[in-house]
């Protein structure tokens, strides 16, 4: 029974860290018109890319987690 409700726990922890790396992308989506004037868009899309697969990722991760702990 231990070892479904830590699951449960590491799966909503995941969950929340994909949701931060998302929170931490959409400030990295705020400051891309400064990126555009300084000639770095570039870096900016790669940067915002690379968030939301990240946390698209743990997001998923954390939810297969915690649906195989009911199991």
């Amino acid at each position: 029974m231990a070892d479904s409700e830590e699951k449960q726990e590491k799966g909503g922890s995941l969950m929340f860290a994909g949701l931060a790396v998302w929170v931490a992308g959409l400030l990295v989506l705020f400051y891309l018109p400064a990126g555009y004037r300084v000639g770095h868009q570039g870096r900016f899309a790669v940067i915002l890319v690379v968030l939301a697969a990240l946390g698209a990722g743990l997001m998923v991760r954390g939810w297969r987690m915690r649906r195989t702990s009911g199991e």
